[in-house]
């Protein structure tokens, strides 16, 4: 058998699955909508936001931002009481994935039609957390903080583990493309560079703290991943690069204690070896 037709099944198979796990069975038709419809975008073909949103690192990047984000009360007890991620995780999944995806790539009527979904159920989902207190998701103090921990999350695991890591330049790019989507969705002042964004995560910082809840989303999203069997190793490194990605004052805590040493010798080489094979599966082969 030709080795080279050998590895091009096992890569069309790999992506396949993977592909369809992330973007659900709509993903085909949803990709053609997204990347074939003429128009304006948002964002033109060499903005950052493509680069960061198009690569394989964003598997560590969304995991990361899911444990940040869990560490705000009011922002945990919305997704606790509304989002139905235990009950359908990798439909959450999906959408997020496919919304991401139409105002990265897609056009710009598309991506407001998006958008306007998205606020539509931001402000359906009100309620009361176990303190006592109020939330409401189309809050723009609690949608900052959701923006925010995704952008910081998304960035930094691509700095470390994309393709081609961002210069000084492009990463401040990023943030002030992500901007862009962040007012769309009822952020009034998201921050435009990396100064901005470190300054709006430590204005957050007395405000977090690891609820109940946080802690039991930590578990499931890091021990019990609803997977198959097979499939339960690889997640592992994904999700153990994505705990070794966050600040100590989150991990804490959640109670995500660090091995010195072990992250720098095992768990990072791992993970960007892993992220090099998801990257090879999910990209087409070159045409010969």
């Amino acid at each position: 058998m030709d080795r080279s037709a050998s590895g091009s099944g096992v890569r069309e198979r790999l992506g396949r699955a993977l592909f369809s796990r992330v973007a659900g069975p709509s993903g085909p038709e949803n990709r053609a909508r997204i990347h074939g419809t003429p128009g304006p975008r948002w964002f033109g073909p060499d903005r950052p936001v493509r680069r960061v949103h198009g690569d394989a690192s964003m598997f560590i990047g969304g995991l990361r931002a899911l444990l940040l984000q869990s560490l705000h009360p009011l922002a945990m007890a919305a997704v606790a009481d509304h989002s139905g991620f235990r009950g359908d995780p990798w439909g959450r999944l999906q959408r997020t994935s496919t919304f991401l995806a139409v105002t990265t790539f897609g056009t710009a009527e598309h991506a407001q039609e998006a958008v306007d979904r998205v606020r539509a159920v931001h402000e359906r989902v009100r309620g009361l957390a176990p303190s006592g207190e109020p939330y409401h998701a189309a809050d723009p103090h609690l949608l900052c903080w959701v923006h925010i921990a995704e952008v910081d999350s998304f960035l930094r695991a691509h700095q470390r583990y994309g393709a081609r890591p961002l210069d000084g330049a492009g990463c401040d790019g990023y943030i002030h493309d992500m901007a862009t989507v962040a007012r769309a969705l009822g952020v009034p002042d998201p921050p435009h560079d990396r100064g901005e964004l470190t300054a709006r995560i430590a204005a957050y910082r007395p405000e977090l703290r690891a609820t109940e809840a946080a802690l039991d989303a930590a578990r499931f999203i890091l021990l019990r991943p609803p997977l198959p069997w097979p499939a339960r190793p690889p997640y592992a490194v994904l999700a153990a690069n994505a705990v070794s990605a966050l600040p100590p004052w989150a991990r804490e805590p959640l109670r995500l204690p660090r091995v010195p040493g072990v992250e720098e010798v095992c768990v990072r080489p791992a993970g960007k070896a892993l992220t090099r094979t998801v990257r090879w599966a999910m990209t087409p082969p070159a045409e010969v």
